[in-house]
């Protein structure tokens, strides 16, 4: 019923408004014509090409307005058709983008079109790129095929930030935002302007914390940084320098069950606690991952521009969690870490050593990696109905994990030869890391004689060439794009026994492609059709090569690891006049040949892993979005996304336990199984409407149903077994408001903006996500205000 009245609304809204007279200024667009793009040649945004695709924008404004302050950068793309943001663990930098169905390790992530996506498994981590709100000068999503010309496999779609580069006018600003739970951020901002020489330096820097994001002991602060450095000698030449990082940390809250939230509260955190007078988590997460690159626009002749980029990005920082045992918990299932530092002094030997059995220590999983990269793109467009790309996309990526103490409460040292097997008996561990991301910046992390449990290094090399030739009249255009890729694997392991493997393994080379086609036909100068088409052949990850992944050297079965087929098709309508847009998308994607390993526990508490074998999901849909601008003052957008994914086919699994010898082979019928954790049903609208010149209001609203959880592989197999059928459990629907309200005034001779954001007006209690232990309550209301002066 509430999709119906939706529906309803939107359609009643549309045709009503469309109705009013029609004004005669243009269409407020978020199109980039304002936007000065340095590397323009390999960015790949949609606008580049004149065969469209499913893209959204969103502008620097966007975010500055929305986007600032204690809401996550992601949280900001909830307008965009087929996108959803599930804002799990209760805590700052959490969230997780879901693109048609799609989790971030199958959606692109791009940075000035160079990939960001975690090269061992794809997955992002938002909270390495909190600065993107206060640095991007555009954010496109590209749903599906996209518009990339390199071999990423959007399985999903793409999202390309395209940050500020140098700007050419002096000025700066100063901000500061204060939010709920004692949140408040202070940025300053300064640009240099062009010289006569052609340098020109733009800055931004902040500092940011809060005392909490909602749930409890989710404690955050940290620091974002941008530096931008431009030359123009002359105009066949533009180079421009850019480093940013946002280090960070912050404490985290896990999914738990229905009864845990019932019995202790929604806002319960059982990683919490207190010690020595503070707030203390068994959970934080650390880490600093700046990002370098080097970009040189080439103007060769009136027919060729060459764009060239030169990157480097150097992670740093890991996560923390429990060592031992000897865990002791409050009533409330909180942390007694005081409690524990007691015991641990009590228990001790004489040295003041302790080891796993009835001792507590808190640790690190370190992730420290080293990835640098080249891009480089020709293009000849001589002004005729043909343009041509080729270039290349050469990659290096070197991560070394360990595990290292963050606090030992009162011992000395942490007596334990845990899976690592060539060390002697009574090995101990004597010195303790700050889970600090600047500190492990700066090299403050344990040496290899300080580091247990697991100590190894994976090595990916990649090399790629692309090409894409397009075709364009004034009412019709058709693209080719092609890219070949290969990618070496290699794991270096750094000891003997259950540990990781002495020395380097064999390296595994495997080779990948894609390609990509479209049409467009302009019906008339306001209507316009297109169809695409691609194929990607995609490398599997790191981790679904080496046999369970941490402990071995051991590669899996080359043969039954092979490359991931994805299949797509889209098709769209385009309608666009001075006052009104239209968007209509159709998508068809086939995800195959996929190789999927887990471990989970049966009803005897018996560990068990599951390799599951050319697994198959099919994403169908469509999505609309109608821009409508009722005035000048008045702007109204209406988004829609339904959405068919389900699992399918027959797909082999083996099932092992190393400790009860078992090792049994099957297949399981999973045809019509729901893929989880993302709504298959959404709307949205939002409304802005300027009163003056002065004072604006925006509200926003958005509706999720056909919401399933994880989905849990054994009530697939007992359903396969029983010849039932099984789609996993459907939370609740739910909605969500947000308001904003921009003013803008004078002080003296400069400009100050303010800025109030109140997200989930209603206070709405609704599950962002169901993951396989649990359940993640979303964000209830909060808020923030900011103030800024520019100078």
């Amino acid at each position: 019923m509430k999709n119906l009245i939706i529906i309803v609304f939107v359609a009643l809204f549309a045709v009503t408004s469309y109705a009013q007279e029609q004004p005669k200024d243009s269409l407020l667009s978020v199109d980039l014509q304002e936007v000065v793009v340095v590397g323009s040649g390999f960015i790949d945004l949609a606008e580049d090409r004149k065969t469209p695709s499913a893209a959204s924008t969103l502008t620097a404004e966007d975010f500055e307005l929305r986007g600032t302050g204690n809401v996550e950068f992601a949280e900001t793309l909830k307008m965009v058709p087929g996108i959803y943001v599930a804002s799990t663990a209760g805590g700052f930098g959490e969230a997780e983008v879901f693109t048609r169905g799609f989790n971030q390790a199958n959606t692109a992530l791009l940075l000035n079109g160079q990939p960001i996506n975690s090269v061992e498994d794809g997955l992002v981590y938002w909270s390495n790129w909190s600065g993107m709100a206060d640095v991007a000068q555009t954010v496109q999503v590209q749903r599906g095929l996209g518009s990339s010309k390199l071999a990423i496999s959007s399985v999903g779609g793409t999202i390309n930030i395209v940050t500020k580069t140098t700007e050419s006018k002096r000025g700066g600003f100063l901000r500061q935002v204060v939010g709920s739970n004692e949140y408040f951020k202070t940025s300053l901002g300064y640009n240099t302007g062009i010289s006569d020489s052609g340098l020109s330096f733009s800055m931004m820097i902040d500092h940011w914390q809060g005392a909490r994001k909602w749930s409890k002991s989710t404690k955050a602060q940290g620091q974002i940084y941008f530096f931008s450095l431009g030359f123009r000698p002359n105009s066949s030449h533009n180079f421009n320098l850019m480093f940013t990082g946002a280090p960070q940390w912050h404490h985290q809250a896990f999914s738990q069950s229905l009864s845990y939230f019932d019995e202790y509260g929604k806002d319960a955190n059982s990683n919490g606690g207190v010690y020595q007078g503070e707030e203390h988590s068994e959970r934080r997460n650390f880490y600093h991952k700046p990002v370098a690159n080097l970009t040189w626009d080439w103007n060769i002749d009136e027919d060729y521009d060459l764009s060239t980029v030169l990157y480097g990005s150097w992670g740093r920082g890991g996560g923390t969690g429990g060592v031992g045992n000897g865990r002791i918990r409050l009533d409330n299932r909180e942390i007694d870490f005081e409690g524990i530092e007691d015991r641990n002094i009590l228990d001790s030997d004489s040295s003041g050593y302790g080891g796993y059995g009835g001792f507590y220590l808190r640790r690190a999983s370190m992730n420290i990696h080293d990835w640098y990269g080249a891009i480089s793109n020709l293009k000849f467009d001589n002004g005729g109905p043909i343009t041509f790309n080729i270039g290349y996309d050469v990659r290096t990526y070197t991560g070394t994990h360990f595990r290292q103490i963050v606090n030992f409460y009162g011992l000395n040292g942490y007596t334990d030869n845990y899976r690592m097997g060539d060390r002697p008996d009574g090995y101990t561990i004597t010195k303790s890391y700050p889970a600090d991301p600047w500190a492990a910046f700066f090299g403050n992390y344990a040496d290899e004689d300080q580091r247990y449990d697991r100590d190894y290094s994976e090595t990916i090399n990649y090399f790629g060439g692309f090409a894409q030739m397009e075709y364009a009249t004034d009412n019709f255009t058709a693209f080719v794009q092609g890219a070949y890729s290969g990618k070496n694997y290699q794991r270096t392991g750094r000891h003997e026994g259950y540990g990781d493997g002495m020395g380097k393994s064999t390296k595994i080379h495997k080779t990948g492609y894609n390609l990509k086609g479209g049409l467009s036909f302009k019906l008339a100068d306001e209507h316009q059709i297109f169809a695409n088409a691609g194929f990607y052949s995609r490398q599997p990850y790191f981790e679904s090569l080496i046999d369970d992944s941490r402990y071995s050297n051991s590669w899996i079965n080359d043969g039954d690891v092979d490359n991931e087929e994805i299949l797509g098709f889209e098709a769209g309508y385009r309608f666009e006049n001075n006052d009104v847009r239209v968007m209509l998308d159709g998508y068809y994607t086939n995800w195959g040949n996929r190789y999927v390993a887990f471990s989970t526990q049966n009803a005897a508490d018996e560990d068990l892993f599951y390799r599951l074998f050319d697994v198959t999901q099919v994403h169908t849909g469509i999505e609309a979005q109608v821009d409508y601008k009722v005035n000048n003052d008045f702007f109204v957008s209406a988004i829609a996304s339904l959405g068919n994914w389900n699992y399918e086919g027959e797909t082999p699994y083996r099932l092992t336990n190393d400790v009860t010898g078992l090792d049994e082979s099957g297949s399981l019928e999973i045809n019509e199984v729901k893929v989880g954790r993302a709504p298959q049903t959404s709307f949205g609208v939002s409304m802005d409407y300027s009163m003056n010149d002065q004072l604006s209001l925006d509200l926003r609203y958005n509706f999720y149903d056909d919401h399933y959880g994880h989905i849990n592989v054994n009530n697939v197999i007992r359903a396969s077994i029983d010849n039932t059928s099984y789609e996993g459990e459907k939370l609740d629907s739910y909605g969500l408001m947000d308001f904003g309200m921009t003013y803008k005034f004078n002080a003296g001779s400069n400009d100050m903006l303010l800025r109030v954001n109140v997200y989930n007006v209603l206070d709405e209690e609704y599950f962002s996500a169901l993951q396989q232990y649990g359940y993640y309550y979303g964000n209830p209301r909060s808020f923030n205000v900011s103030l800024k002066y520019m100078f």
